[in-house]
């Protein structure tokens, strides 16, 4: 560890204890403010380097063109998005995958179960391949992320899955950080399993006999578990039965799933509404962490967005997207999570994974016209795949959608060390604070009033990004380097500038 001068140790006491104004602007003298205050004392939690992530169907490798290393297109947005992230491959469809090691297999017979409107058809049925495997590792060495991989435990058996983790496993190599088996499964009773007798326990039967068959077959493999939907209380059940287990796998990961609201179809769900505090977020938090803190291990949100069944036009695919998928990323740096994975990927894998249809489209006066498929998803590609999309054939020209814009901006925290903030405040604005290696304190002060401009008086600073938008529900986020903040006025206080509405900056300070 890199020893402190005098002065270095002044400024980072300074910085960790500073006090920054906020203030409407035009505001009556007798109308509240608030401060952010920067709290000295106990650092938070270490940020990793790999925090963003994106979440896809492992339907997508369906086509192996996709995730390969001559998709350029789609490379160039995931190192633009990070240059160290994390490719989960799972989603509802996992559980309908088969491993088609040879040209010659044939595919699986299967009996459908009761279909649930939200989940896949049961008739639902494709192949991964060798050659998608081989694809994706080129992939991941193109773009330097790793991957979480999938394996199915609605259909899977020791015997299918081990043939094809040790595929994988032997393929990925290092870029593989650890096998996934089964997928929101407090849900399987609603389609996969019998709802009178699925429960944590024959979860956890069902979830070892494949797991630990892979752990033999691949002795240096990692598992996470049990990456749930939405009842989170299945992580301390399953943290209070894991010391009483007489053989289990390497476990590094709890994980979890969290759409911030839906149906599309309900009213409630607006972009005004998607911006305001969610106590759930910190409630789960607080379960996840005490669950991973007794079974010592991590813990990351593995799938997630806006609005589920593929989100909501004119909530998951504006910029009050962008907002909140830099407040949701940075909520979960605070609390200590490892990362986060963001539903996405083309539009037929998500429409398959939700019951067959992307329900935001009746919602539309024209579903023909042009929109992101899926709505929520961060990196759209303005094309279709061609046909059925398992011919290779792609555009090959993928934009950055809004909420993707929101986790860049977030992701420059990856690598720093929280910093403790107090923010009191009754308008719509929060900040949140990380020091860098340098020891300078990064703050990022986000404004989600939707047409009431700030005043922040700071200590001095200099302005390193903005996230920005011409409206809640304009249908373009940028995110944008600063090499010097030019708006600010400096005074003996320190500086003060204006915070536009529906406006997000970055600040390093001095």
């Amino acid at each position: 560890m890199p020893s402190l001068t005098r002065r270095t140790f002044l400024a980072q006491t300074l910085a960790a204890s500073a006090t920054i104004a906020i203030t409407a602007q035009q505001q009556q003298e007798s109308a509240p403010g608030a401060t952010l205050k920067l709290t000295p004392g106990a650092p938070g939690p270490r940020v990793p380097q790999d925090f963003i992530g994106l979440s896809y169907e492992v339907m997508q490798l369906e086509d192996p063109a996709f995730f390969s290393p001559q998709n350029v297109g789609l490379i160039q947005q995931f190192r633009n998005l990070t240059p160290h992230g994390v490719l989960r491959l799972g989603g509802n469809t996992s559980e309908f995958s088969w491993w088609k090691a040879m040209p010659d297999v044939q595919p699986p017979h299967r009996v459908g179960n009761v279909n649930d409107p939200g989940e896949p058809p049961p008739t639902t049925l494709y192949a991964v391949t060798p050659e998608a495997i081989r694809n994706l590792r080129g992939f991941l060495d193109a773009t330097n992320w790793t991957c979480i991989y999938g394996l199915n435990l609605g259909y899977g058996t020791a015997e299918t899955d081990v043939a094809e983790a040790t595929f994988v496993y032997k393929t990925l190599g290092s870029r593989l950080q650890y096998f996934q088996v089964g997928n929101e499964v407090d849900l399987f009773s609603r389609h996969l399993r019998d709802k009178n007798t699925w429960n944590v326990d024959t979860y956890l039967q069902n979830w070892l006999e494949i797991a630990n068959a892979v752990q033999k077959a691949c002795p240096n493999a990692s598992f996470g578990l049990p990456d749930v939907a939405s009842d989170i209380s299945w992580l301390p059940q399953i943290a209070e039965r894991w010391s009483s287990l007489p053989t289990k796998p390497r476990v590094t990961t709890l994980s979890h799933h969290y759409y911030a609201g839906g149906p599309p179809a309900d009213p409630k769900l607006t972009a005004e509404s998607l911006l305001k505090p969610a106590e759930k977020v910190q409630q789960a938090a607080e379960i996840t962490k005490a669950a991973a803190t007794r079974m010592q291990v991590r813990y990351r949100m593995t799938e997630g967005n806006t609005c589920y069944q593929g989100g909501k036009p004119g909530v998951s695919d504006v910029f009050a997207a962008a907002l909140w998928g830099a407040e949701y990323a940075f909520s979960l740096m605070t609390n200590g999570y490892s990362g986060v994975n963001l539903h996405g990927g083309s539009g037929r894998a998500v429409a398959v994974s939700v019951g067959g249809m992307l329900r935001g489209e009746a919602l539309m006066a024209d579903p023909n016209a042009p929109h992101p498929k899926p709505f929520y998803t961060p990196i759209a590609n303005e094309g279709t795949l061609a046909g059925s999309g398992v011919d290779g054939k792609l555009s090959g020209k993928y934009v950055l959608e809004p909420v993707g814009a929101g986790m860049k901006f977030a992701g420059a925290f990856a690598g720093c060390q929280i910093v403790p903030v107090t923010l009191d405040s009754p308008l719509n604005v929060s900040a949140y604070a990380a020091r860098r290696a340098d020891g300078k304190v990064l703050v990022a002060l986000l404004n989600k009033e939707a047409s009431q401009a700030l005043t922040i008086t700071a200590p001095f600073f200099q302005t390193v990004e903005t996230l920005t938008g011409a409206s809640l529900n304009a249908h373009e986020a940028q995110v944008s380097a600063v090499v010097r903040e030019t708006s600010s006025r400096r005074t003996a206080a320190g500086q003060t500038f204006i915070l536009p509405p529906r406006f997000a900056t970055l600040i390093v300070l001095e």
